[in-house]
């Protein structure tokens, strides 16, 4: 059966992961320091039966070798940590005056203190003290206990120590699954209202008071406003679509139902000259919904690049030279040498052309037209003087290309063509605008006759 990943499993496991490492090293550690202590217990019992026993005759020990020891009384019962020691007396001759216990009788020797010696068939291990009764050495006593049952002890120590750990191991486990179940009681609380938001009316989120929410919770108000500012952008856009395609395609339909009657010559010349340009009308409107598109990839999928503002508005400007010449229009660059900025260079070069057509269209022969680079800050800008020609056209006065401006700086660019009738283009502009952090900004001169359009770019680096 194969589990859902699981928040809640994924924590426990890793905190029971880590209880079991350092339980582990301590059970390790217990029972290491069990076994030693049992080591140092029994050699020290060793020391101590043999000091205690060494002042008294021996005629008050034990009686000889071949002699039975007594049994215990039957009243007594055994502790778990009760030893059988075994007791040889010499004298200084090396002769047995006294033993007592299961091990066989050691070979005699001059040595004292602690040993480890092998006796018997089988050969046994067993662990020694041994002493002399003083400088004279007229008596020795060994003490001997046997090195499995000093093990046992030490391996019954251990356990008594590491037995609480392997009763306390579930109990910890429920423990732990229950206070990771209270604690992630936030966060589904949580889950539940995401799960349940409703965007569309904008409603947002409410933080819980726990300050590890607060940023998951702020992420996600910020991406219901931008739901929401992009469903409205989606909505005028649409609205702007349905306006900008119902004239030319309403006049397609008007000329192409001409045509299947019979016109004469002009007429249906001119019919025809209608048909292009309305079918031009709507590719263009396409166009600018396919750069509307890849102005919203490039936001999300594509990363922005070191970009020369100056040669790329040198570049765009020296493509429309001819056509330019051919409307009767004067076409300049104003800019730095270099200008860098972070961008993206192909939604740049669309939003100046976007421009720099607009002002060619719709600005009547002899407009001066003028391509500026701003370094501080970073801008590009088209102005023109068309609404002054047309003055001049009509009234023989001619304003100057430098005045003091009005400005629209600072609109949503959605405002700003409703309230000056801009085309779709405009909103292109815009769109690659805010694709970089920036604006489109228009400033008018009603009285000089100028208008400029703008597209602020602040954050996207400064002059090179």
């Amino acid at each position: 059966m194969r589990f859902k990943p699981s928040l809640l499993r994924h924590l426990l496991a890793w905190e029971l992961g880590a209880f079991l490492i350092v339980w582990a090293t301590f059970v390790a550690f217990g029972y290491q320091t069990g076994s030693h202590e049992a080591d140092e217990l029994t050699d020290g019992h060793l020391a101590s039966v043999a000091t205690l026993l060494l002042p008294m005759p021996t005629e008050n020990l034990v009686r000889r070798a071949d002699s039975t020891p007594p049994a215990p009384p039957t009243n007594l019962k055994a502790h778990d940590y009760q030893q059988s020691l075994s007791i040889v007396v010499w004298d200084g001759a090396g002769r047995v005056l006294a033993r007592m216990g299961d091990a066989p009788t050691p070979g005699f020797n001059a040595n004292a203190g602690f040993e480890t010696l092998t006796l018997g068939a089988p050969p046994t291990s067993w662990r020694s003290f041994s002493r002399w009764d003083g400088p004279q050495r007229q008596r020795k006593i060994s003490v001997l206990l046997s090195l499995d049952e000093r093990d046992d002890l030490a391996n019954d120590i251990a356990e008594q120590v590491t037995q609480p750990g392997l009763w306390l191991l579930p109990v910890i486990t429920l423990a732990l699954a229950l206070a990771l179940l209270r604690g992630l009681r936030p966060l589904q609380t949580l889950s539940r209202q995401v799960r349940e938001l409703d965007v569309h009316p904008g409603a947002l989120l409410q933080a819980p008071s726990h300050e590890e929410f607060k940023t998951v919770v702020h992420s996600i108000n910020h991406l219901i406003e931008r739901y929401n500012a992009a469903l409205e952008r989606e909505r005028a856009l649409a609205s702007e679509v349905a306006h900008e395609l119902r004239t030319p395609l309403a006049s397609l339909s008007l000329h192409a139902a001409s045509l299947q009657r019979a016109l004469p010559p002009e007429e249906r010349e001119q019919a025809l000259r209608h048909i292009e340009r309305d079918a031009a009308r709507a590719g263009q409107v396409l166009a600018d919904l396919l750069t509307l598109a890849r102005a919203s990839r490039a936001e999300l999928a594509e990363v922005m690049q070191q970009v020369d503002l100056a040669e790329l508005a040198r570049q765009v400007t020296a493509q429309y030279a001819q056509s330019a010449l051919h409307s009767g229009h004067d076409l300049s660059l104003s800019a730095p040498a270099a200008c860098m900025a972070q961008a993206h260079p192909v939604l740049l070069e669309l939003a100046l052309r976007n421009l720099i057509d607009n002002a060619l269209s719709h600005t009547p022969r002899g407009t001066a037209i003028e391509v500026r680079v701003i370094g501080e800050p970073l801008a590009l800008e088209v102005w023109d003087n068309g609404a002054a020609v047309a003055r001049l056209q009509s009234h023989d006065t001619g304003p100057s290309l430098a005045a003091t401006t009005r400005t629209h700086a600072g609109e949503d660019v959605v405002d700003l063509h409703r309230r000056l009738g801009l085309g779709l283009g405009h909103q292109v502009v815009g769109r690659v605008a805010a694709v970089h952090a920036g604006r489109l900004e228009c400033e008018e001169d009603p009285a000089a006759g100028l208008r400029c359009y703008r597209i602020a770019l602040t954050h996207c680096g400064g002059n090179a």
